[in-house]
């Protein structure tokens, strides 16, 4: 009888449990379910503050402004290329950063000193205008480079790479060793693969990083041409009176008017979250794995 009641017992807490989180996960919702329907909502509706959850008046004209815009489909090309080599450059310097500093002492006599400049750095930086200085210097103003190479190292996703380095048994790389197998056959061939969990961490915080960074088209980038996308929707308005002085017809002008920067505004965040919610699903089920195992260290 006691163990029907424990079983019972169990069983409500389990089911509480999942209540629980359906119901936190349902909150969470409730903020982006508001944001697409004000980018759906006419803009009357959304001054009103009369938009919930649904759409009032439903529109995609936010939308169309944006996808129509040629600049748009520029900025996102230059955002996806950022993230492409944002991503190749941060795990090829992450991966050969974090393998020597994986050593002890005895194997790498100048471990300790590129530790204390790995965390230096990672507390302290040059801050924005010498950061400035050295890329206007270099030439890298209104290249992709500006926006790939002042974040090449990302010193926080090198110390968890190198964390879960350290976890890995020394007697797989000992018996590699003993096989013949060079330095970096051990790292190709024995750290990486069991390295997933912690490659698709940092791989995350790499393209949500470079994806979601506006600050650095803005600083690094002069013409509007070269602006990766969250740059560019970051500054687009809808300024009617502009608009009117440009010639636009009235067929297109009473479609404008229904539209206020907040439904532009919600539209930019709506589109600017596809790609990450796309991506995220498929490198989740590495994430805490990734982040528990190289964040402790024995």
């Amino acid at each position: 009888m006691n163990l029907q009641n424990k079983s019972l017992s169990a069983k409500i807490g389990k089911a509480s449990i999942y209540l629980i989180i359906i119901f936190l996960g349902l909150v969470t919702l409730l903020p982006l379910l508001n944001i697409v329907a004000i980018s759906m909502s006419s803009s009357g509706a959304v001054t009103a503050n009369a938009v919930g959850i649904v759409p009032v008046n439903f529109t995609l004209e936010p939308y169309r402004m944006l996808i129509d815009d040629p600049q748009f489909w520029r900025s996102f090309g230059i955002s996806v290329q950022r993230v492409f080599l944002s991503l190749a450059l941060n795990m090829i310097l992450i991966v050969f950063m974090a393998y020597p500093l994986s050593k002890r002492k005895s194997e790498f006599k100048g471990r300790s000193i590129y530790m204390n400049f790995l965390i230096f750095a990672m507390l302290f930086n040059g801050g924005m205008i010498p950061t400035y200085l050295v890329v206007r210097n270099l030439g890298l103003l209104n290249t992709i480079w500006s926006l790939v190479l002042p974040s090449a190292v990302p010193v926080f996703s090198v110390i968890l790479m190198m964390n879960f380095f350290r976890g890995v048994p020394k007697a797989l790389e000992e018996a590699a060793i003993i096989d013949g197998a060079k330095p970096m056959q051990v790292l190709l061939k024995v750290y990486l693969p069991i390295s997933v969990p912690s490659l698709a961490t940092v791989a995350l915080f790499s393209i949500v990083g470079s994806w979601n960074d506006f600050f650095s088209g803005l600083i690094y980038m002069t013409r509007e041409s070269n602006y990766p996308l969250m740059t560019y929707i970051q500054s687009l308005t809808v300024d009617i009176q502009q608009m009117i002085q440009q010639g636009v017809n009235s067929t297109n002008l009473s479609e404008l008017m229904g539209v206020s920067n907040r439904n532009l505004n919600a539209a930019k965040i709506v589109v600017s979250s596809i790609p990450l919610i796309l991506i995220y699903p498929l490198l989740q089920k590495y994430f805490i794995t990734g982040i528990v195992v190289g964040s402790v260290k024995e």
